[in-house]
C-alpha cells in the first residue's frame, strides 16, 4: 500500500509574521514548523505503516528550507519525501497550490492521500478537497479516526455536534483533523537517517498537465487587497462601578445584550 502525505511548512505565529509588498507572507524571514493538522495526517500515515506496512512518502511545495519539515517527516517514520519547488510557484494561494501539488502527484503512485484539514496560516480548508477534485478522486475530510478494510477506507468524519461514518474506495484522499491523534516524536535514530537521507526536488518542468496560467502568484484568482501582522482593537466600553453588586448588573447586562445568556 502506498501513502502520499501533503504537508506544509507553515509559519511559527509565536515569532511574529512578516509580509512581502504585494501582501503575501515573507516565509523567508519567518521561524517555521509543521503544520499541526498535516503532523496529524503524518502519524496516521505512519499508523498504516506500522499495521500494514505502507510505503509512507511526504510531499510538500515551498521554499527551499521547507526541506526542513521533510526531514522532520523522515526522522518520525517516513520512507521518502519529495520537495515541490521553483520561483515560478512562489505567492500561490489555494486554487494555484492544489494544481501544483495534484501535478506532482500525477508523478506518484498511491493508494492514499492524507492531507491536514487546513494550514493555520490560510484556515480556508481548500487545498485537500481541491487537490481530490483536480486528481477526479474521491474526498472526505475532517477525519476523526481511519479504518482501512482491502480496497476500502471507512472514516469517522466530524460534523458539528455528531459525527458521520464514511466509506469510499481507494483511491482516495482525506483530510486529518489536528485531533485525530498524538503525533509521534523523531527517533534518535530516524534523526541521523533523515540528516543524510536524499530529499527528492521538483521544479515546474516536472509537474505533470499543469498550465502556466494557473501556477504562482499570477494564477491565483484570489488577490490580496491588504495585510497586517497586527489587529487593531477598539477602545471599547469602560465603566467605574461603586460596588461589586452594580458591577454584576453591568457584566450580566452586557452579556445578555450580546445574548450571550
Amino acid at each position: 500500500m502506498k501513502v502520499v502525505v501533503c504537508i506544509k511548512q507553515v509559519p511559527d505565529t509565536k515569532g511574529g509574521v512578516k509580509f512581502n509588498p504585494d501582501g503575501t507572507l515573507d516565509r523567508g524571514a519567518m521561524l517555521a514548523i509543521m503544520n499541526p493538522d498535516d503532523k496529524a495526517g503524518l502519524e496516521a500515515a505512519l499508523r498504516l505503516k506500522d499495521q500494514y506496512g505502507a510505503h509512507v512518502t511526504v510531499l510538500t511545495m515551498g521554499l527551499p528550507k521547507a526541506s526542513d519539515v521533510l526531514r522532520e517527516a523522515l526522522a518520525m517514520g517516513a520512507d521518502d519525501a519529495v520537495l515541490v519547488t521553483d520561483r515560478v510557484l512562489g505567492g500561490a494561494d489555494t486554487w494555484a497550490t492544489s494544481t501544483t501539488l495534484a501535478g506532482a502527484l500525477r508523478n506518484m503512485e498511491y493508494d492514499l492521500i492524507i492531507t491536514g484539514r487546513q494550514a493555520i496560516d490560510g484556515d480556508t480548508a481548500q487545498v485537500g478537497p481541491q487537490i481530490a477534485e483536480h486528481l477526479g478522486i474521491p474526498v472526505i475530510s475532517y477525519a476523526q479516526e481511519i479504518k482501512l478494510d482491502g480496497n476500502k477506507v471507512t472514516v469517522k468524519r466530524q460534523y458539528d455536534d455528531r459525527y458521520h461514518m464514511v466509506e469510499a474506495k481507494l483511491p482516495c484522499l482525506i483530510t486529518a483533523l489536528s485531533e485525530l491523534n498524538d503525533p509521534r516524536y523523531m527517533t534518535p535514530g530516524g534523526i541521523f537517517d533523515a540528516v543524510k537521507a536524499d530529499i527528492t526536488t521538483w521544479g515546474r518542468a516536472d509537474l505533470k498537465d499543469v498550465e502556466d496560467g494557473n501556477l504562482g502568484l499570477n494564477g491565483s484568482p484570489t488577490k490580496i487587497a491588504k495585510a497586517s501582522d497586527k489587529v487593531r482593537k477598539g477602545a471599547g466600553e469602560k465603566f467605574t462601578p461603586e460596588s461589586p453588586e452594580e458591577a454584576v448588573d453591568i457584566i450580566v447586562g452586557k452579556l445578555k445584550e450580546k445574548h450571550v445568556i
